[in-house]
């Protein structure tokens, strides 16, 4: 896949899925509402083009007060999405997001796919939210979290998908990933042991 990475952007062109229309389909309404967002996880590798399945697609949201959220609830069911958790949006605010549990989002009468939605719970979270990475994808624009912590990060979920995704990842983005940022994500989240499945992927 060829794409242009600079000034912390990525731009390239392929055909959408429906799983791409749909992420765009949800990230407009964030965008509309202002709402920092970013995508992390299973989806990112998918974006550049990994062939696999999923259920979900995790994101973090800023974290923001019930009134805008209750704004975000009422536009996100307005464009045919519902909430599977919660059909109350004080309850689903308080009851998860405010309590570190993430809010699934799907389309309305379905579950694949859905979005699991949270608010940042750890410094982890944060830095993707901070220092996350613009993408335009045939002039559409996303966001994900930066590759130093997502490649770290799925080789400490450690699951024979997540290394499979970390390793993916690695081969497309190693030359031009922050070496020293990637190293501190992988003593922090200590999975030093499995930086061999990187270095021996081909």
């Amino acid at each position: 896949m060829e794409f242009e990475y600079k000034n912390n952007t990525i731009k390239f062109e392929r055909e959408l899925s429906n799983l791409d229309e749909l992420v765009l389909r949800f990230t407009r309404i964030l965008d509309r509402q202002k709402i920092k967002y970013v995508l992390v996880s299973g989806y990112v590798a998918i974006l550049f083009g990994r062939s696999r399945q999923t259920e979900d697609i995790d994101l973090f949201i800023e974290k923001i007060s019930f009134e805008k959220f209750e704004q975000l609830w009422k536009e996100i069911y307005a464009k045919g999405f519902e909430c599977i958790n919660d059909s109350n949006p004080k309850d689903a605010y308080d009851y998860y997001l405010n309590d570190s549990l993430a809010l699934r989002f799907a389309l309305k009468g379905t579950f694949i796919w859905n979005f699991k939605v949270k608010f940042p719970k750890d410094d982890l979270n944060q830095h993707s939210l901070e220092n996350r990475v613009k993408v335009e994808l045939n002039n559409e624009t996303i966001y994900i979290g930066p590759m130093e912590l997502q490649i770290a990060y799925k080789l400490y979920l450690g699951s024979e998908k997540d290394i499979e995704d970390a390793i993916y990842l690695w081969e497309i983005f190693k030359t031009t990933l922050n070496k020293e940022l990637f190293e501190k994500f992988v003593q922090k989240l200590k999975v030093q042991d499995k930086i061999k499945e990187l270095e021996g992927a081909k």
